[in-house]
C-alpha cells in the first residue's frame, strides 16, 4: 500500500490561509471591507456639491476620530505622510536638525523627516514589540549626545536632536511610556508615528496619544480607510490650529478673500473621503473584532505547527493590522513567500532597513542586532476583516 506524504508545516499554513479566505482565488494581503454606509455617505457628499476640503463629513470624521482615541484634537490630512510631516514641523524639526527613530518602519516615517530638511537616526527595536526601544534610546542619549544651549546635540554631528519618532508597527504598541519618560528627561519632544495603529492600546490609552502630536493612516490597506488619508492627534490646542491652519494653505479666514500668512500645504482631506471615513468608522468594533479572532486563529495553529507567530505584547492591545510570523532564517523566509505567492497568496518580507536605502544610507546609526535580526525573518500573511 502506497504511503501518503506528510505534509510540510508550509503547505500546512497555505490550506489553513485558503480555509480561512475560502471563496478568495487571489488572497490579497490586506483589503478594505465595505459593509456599511460608504455608498450611502459618498452619495450625500457628491449631491451636497462639497467634494473637496470643507464640508460636514471632514468635521464628522475628525469628531469620531477624537473621540475614539481619546485625543482631545484630530485634524484630518490628505494622507499620513501629510500628518507626520505637520506634526515634525511644529514640534520643531528645522532643517538640519536630526530625529531619533527605529530603521525598521515603512519609508514613510523616515520621509516626513526629510521633507523637514532633517535627518532620522536609527537605533534598535525591541523584538517583542518591533517598536523603538527605551533600552537603545537611553544609551544613545546618554552616551552620544551632549547638553547645549539649543538642546541636545549629536557629539559625531554636531546637529540638535529636535524629536523623537517610534513607530507601532504592524499594530503593536512599542514601550511609549517609557519612551516618553526618557524623551521628558532629556527634553526631547516625543511624537509617534501610529499609522498602523488605530484601535491598539497600551496600559489602557490609545497609542497616538502620549506624545506631542501623533499620525495616523488610512490607506486603502488600513485598519479603516478614506481611500488615502491621515489624521493628526494632539492635546494641545494651539498646536491643533496651526496644524489645521498649515494644512489648509494658510489661508486666513475670510468670506472671499485669499489672504496667506505663512508657506502652508494643501494638506486637507476632501469631504468625499471623509465621507468614506465616517462610515468605516461606524464599523470599527466589528473590524478589531474580526481582526482579533483570525490573529487568534493563526496563534493557534502556529503553536500546533512550528510556526512563531508575532502576539501583542504585554500591557497592549493590539489591533492586529498585519499578521506576522518569525521564520527561522533568510533562506526559509524566501523560500516560503515564494510558496505563498505561487499559491496565490500574498504575503511579503518585513521592509527593508531605512538605513540601507540610498537616500538614507549617509545618516547616523547605532548597532542595529534585532532590527538585523528581524529584517532576515518576518514575513506578512493575509489578514483582512471578514465583515459580512
Amino acid at each position: 500500500m502506497k504511503k501518503c506524504k506528510k505534509m510540510t508545516n508550509h503547505e500546512l499554513m497555505i490550506n489553513f490561509i485558503k480555509d480561512l479566505y475560502p471563496s478568495e482565488e487571489l488572497i490579497q494581503l490586506h483589503q478594505p471591507n465595505f459593509s456599511g454606509n460608504e455608498k450611502k455617505y459618498v452619495t450625500e457628499c457628491i449631491d451636497s456639491t462639497f467634494v473637496s476640503s470643507v464640508g460636514s463629513f471632514v468635521n464628522r470624521f475628525e469628531e469620531m476620530i477624537s473621540e475614539y482615541t481619546g485625543a482631545k484634537y484630530a485634524i484630518a490630512t490628505v494622507n499620513g505622510t501629510a500628518a507626520l510631516h505637520i506634526s515634525l514641523q511644529l514640534a520643531g524639526v528645522n532643517p538640519d536638525c536630526e530625529v531619533i527613530t527605529q530603521p525598521l518602519t515603512f519609508v514613510a516615517t523616515c520621509n516626513a523627516i526629510a521633507y523637514c530638511g532633517a535627518y532620522p537616526v536609527f537605533l534598535d527595536v525591541d523584538l517583542n514589540t518591533l517598536g523603538l526601544s527605551p533600552v537603545s534610546l537611553r544609551k544613545f542619549l546618554e552616551n552620544n549626545t551632549k547638553s547645549s544651549p539649543l538642546g541636545r546635540i549629536n557629539k559625531k554631528t554636531g546637529r540638535k536632536i529636535a524629536a523623537v519618532l517610534p513607530m507601532h508597527t504592524f499594530g503593536h504598541p512599542c514601550r511609549v511610556d517609557e519612551i516618553l519618560n526618557i524623551c521628558n528627561e532629556f527634553d526631547i519632544p516625543l511624537i509617534e508615528d501610529s499609522a498602523e495603529s488605530l484601535g491598539s492600546f497600551y496600559k489602557g490609552k490609545h497609542t497616538g496619544t502620549f506624545g506631542l502630536l501623533s499620525a495616523l493612516s488610512f490607506n486603502g490597506n488600513k485598519i479603516i480607510t478614506t481611500g488615502g488619508g491621515g489624521m493628526i492627534l494632539t492635546n494641545n490646542e494651539n498646536l491643533a490650529e496651526k496644524a489645521k491652519h498649515i494644512s489648509t494653505t494658510a489661508r486666513r479666514p475670510h468670506t472671499y478673500e485669499y489672504i496667506h500668512d505663512q508657506i502652508g500645504y494643501n494638506y486637507r482631506l476632501p469631504n468625499i473621503n471623509a465621507a468614506l471615513g465616517c462610515a468605516q468608522m461606524e464599523n470599527l468594533n466589528s473590524i478589531l473584532k474580526s481582526k482579533r479572532a483570525i490573529a487568534n486563529n493563526y496563534k493557534i495553529f502556529a503553536l500546533a505547527n512550528d510556526f512563531s507567530f508575532i502576539k501583542e505584547p504585554n500591557d497592549s492591545l493590539s489591533n492586529y493590522w498585519l499578521n506576522a510570523l518569525i521564520l527561522k532564517d533568510k533562506n526559509e523566509r524566501d523560500n516560503f513567500l515564494k510558496e505563498l505567492n505561487n499559491a496565490q497568496i500574498l504575503a511579503r518580507p518585513i521592509w527593508k532597513l531605512m538605513h540601507k536605502l540610498p537616500m538614507y544610507n549617509c545618516c547616523d546609526f547605532s548597532n542595529l542586532p534585532n532590527s538585523e535580526w528581524l529584517e532576515e525573518r518576518v514575513i506578512n500573511i493575509p489578514s483582512s476583516a471578514k465583515i459580512s
